[in-house]
């Protein structure tokens, strides 16, 4: 089942926006959810990752700024962004996959959502 994600818009330089995404969880063969983005004319990178021990990795550009986390009772991943920059505009895609790969990527089999914008005015 694709995931599906929800919570993005439009905010000033400095804002906050908190995305959701409901998954199917975890199963033996997937591992890790996440958060993937692209931006405008830029390849898609990890900003986040989560495991079923609670284990996160992020993007270096988000550290300290970014924090994913799980209700897993709820099948449902978060990503709360702070101090949101100009340079965070992009798509920001959740994943459910087979594994962490760190610094913020989930690898192996992925499974991506539709993706929702979050746009970032300076």
């Amino acid at each position: 089942v694709q995931p599906v994600e929800s919570g993005g818009g439009s905010v000033q330089a400095g804002g906050s926006l908190r995305l959701s995404c409901t998954t199917s969880g975890y199963t033996s063969d997937s591992d890790c959810m996440g958060w993937f983005r692209q931006g405008p004319g830029q390849e898609r990178e990890g900003v986040a990752s989560i495991d079923s021990a609670g284990t996160s990795t992020y993007a270096d550009s988000v550290k300290g700024r970014f924090t994913i986390s799980q209700d897993n009772a709820k099948n449902t991943l978060y990503l709360q962004m702070n101090s949101l920059k100009p340079e965070d505009t992009a798509t920001y895609f959740c994943a459910l996959a087979s594994f962490s790969l760190g610094d913020g990527y989930c690898g192996g089999r992925v499974s991506l959502g539709q993706g929702t914008q979050v746009t970032v005015s300076s």
